[in-house]
């Protein structure tokens, strides 16, 4: 089974997702904050992150890149309500190896059999 990190500042979204992947990962971290999601990374590396993109300190374009240069091997699926060609670019450029809407939530599933 594989460890995963949720980073998402809405707590609703957190456990939606956390009821979602519950039969696929343990354990799984939370977090609010793209800083908090850098120091979790170093501290416990999960195998997989689901990383919003707008959150209130530190985005998820700018957090997944810095985990990708810390971290190479981190497998990133960024989870958000942007549908923007330019957005997805950025996270692909950033090093996320997947893009999830929020409104097609069942696909991080998907995503995960494959990270």
């Amino acid at each position: 089974m594989m460890s995963l990190l949720i980073v998402e500042d809405n707590a609703k979204m957190r456990r939606m997702l956390k009821s979602l992947v519950a039969d696929m990962a343990s354990p799984v971290y939370e977090c609010a904050d793209g800083a908090d999601a850098f120091a979790i990374c170093a501290a416990e590396h999960p195998d997989v992150v689901l990383m919003d993109i707008e959150m209130k300190w530190m985005d998820g374009i700018s957090v997944t890149r810095q985990i990708k240069v810390a971290y190479p091997e981190a497998r990133i699926i960024i989870v958000t309500s942007y549908n923007d060609p330019e957005l997805r670019a950025a996270a692909q450029d950033a090093g996320a190896c997947g893009y999830v809407l929020k409104e097609n939530l069942i696909e991080v599933r998907n995503w995960l059999h494959v990270a």
